[in-house]
């Protein structure tokens, strides 16, 4: 039976929505403030969730300690009040949406956490938006 474990952490960042390729009237049009040239920040809500067998010597899906650790060392120390766009090699040629932002934390975690467990991401962007990666 297959249970779902997941670890909660909260992160502050800035970043610009924009198009290089357009002009700033183009940019404003489409992403209006968040494309802001002088940057927005936004305190981010982020929930990894893995899903698996649990292990019948622990009774554990997966440490939440190591979790929360991966999550620190790999996330947090990168993301953590820096500015996307100007502070992470993730975003210099990568639009930092709610999106992107996702997928990348949920690349950077597939890479250090075995695949046989299920890993999702949800992050929310305000109280009222969050993205999911993946959607099955």
């Amino acid at each position: 039976m297959k249970v779902k474990v997941s670890r909660k952490e909260h992160f502050n960042a800035a970043h610009r929505l924009f198009n290089a390729a357009w002009t700033d009237e183009e940019n404003e049009r489409v992403f209006g403030k968040c494309s802001n040239p002088n940057y927005h920040g936004h305190n981010y809500e982020l929930i990894v969730s893995l899903t698996g067998e649990t292990d019948p010597a622990t009774g554990y899906v997966y440490d939440m300690k190591k979790l929360s650790d991966l999550i620190k060392e790999n996330i947090l120390k990168q993301f953590d009040h820096k500015n996307l766009n100007l502070d992470t090699q993730y975003f210099k040629a990568l639009n930092p949406t709610a999106e992107n932002i996702a997928m990348v934390i949920w690349r950077i975690l597939r890479q250090r956490i075995d695949e046989k467990y299920e890993l999702n991401v949800r992050l929310y962007e305000t109280e009222r938006n969050f993205v999911e990666y993946p959607v099955h």
